[in-house]
């Protein structure tokens, strides 16, 4: 996986049709199922993909255009578009998904070079951020689909940028640890790393871990203890 915004779309598209074909074998009972979310169903899942590949497309057309254009209206808008679509047959959300996907490709492809470098106002990131962020939804959700899709298929990539992130975005009152990817040269730490436990494992099952996504069952803990409750994820 690279870091270039235009590259990075690459793996977007490639992410999000892995996640089409496997909605497309739900049918319209299994879309108000649950999720592996609590509290959401599936079509709460594909509606929320659909929403925020329309608010990436209008963080991408502000950078672009220096027109203020907010992800959404408001942080009420968020939820209520989100339930507002989320009961909806598997084929109307499916339709829905791709279209709003495809805008938001189009709005990729249509950004010069210097509008990448934009800082988006209240988010502390660049517009080159965005294709990253739209590739871990897009990853982390179709988890949440829960249609036998797991951490396990996420790339190594991916994996260790999940890692990095959820560990320099820990709030400083997140538990202490000292965490050790199998293959990796270094250690990455959250906190005071002198009272920390060691975590060891796979980059994939550490990272699902800490996302909550996964119950770490096959991560190490030194010294000898119980896994200690990582901070929550959003």
């Amino acid at each position: 996986m690279t870091v270039d915004p235009l590259a990075l779309m690459t793996d977007v598209e490639e992410a999000t049709q892995r996640l089409l074909r496997a909605a497309e074998s739900l049918g319209d009972g299994a879309v108000t199922e649950p999720s592996g979310l609590t509290g959401w169903t599936r079509g709460h899942v594909l509606t929320h993909l659909a929403r925020q590949a329309d608010a990436i497309t209008n963080l991408l057309t502000w950078a672009r255009t220096g027109v203020e254009t907010p992800a959404y209206a408001s942080p009420a808008a968020r939820v209520e578009g989100i339930e507002a679509g989320a009961e909806r047959p598997v084929a109307e959300q499916l339709a829905d998904l791709r279209a709003a996907h495809e805008r938001m490709a189009d709005a990729a492809a249509a950004m010069p070079a210097e509008a990448w470098t934009f800082h988006i106002p209240g988010r502390n990131q660049l517009a080159a951020a965005l294709p990253w962020v739209r590739l871990r939804e897009v990853e982390v959700h179709h988890v949440d689909l829960a249609t036998g899709y797991t951490p396990a298929d996420w790339s190594d990539a991916f994996a260790l940028r999940l890692l990095r992130e959820i560990v320099s975005g820990a709030s400083a009152d997140a538990a202490a640890l000292v965490l050790r990817p199998f293959g990796l040269d270094h250690e990455l730490v959250i906190g005071e790393r002198s009272t920390a436990p060691v975590i060891g494992g796979p980059t994939r099952s550490l990272a699902a871990w800490l996302a909550g996504r996964g119950d770490g069952a096959d991560l190490t803990v030194s010294p000898d203890g119980a896994l200690p409750t990582p901070a929550t994820w959003i």
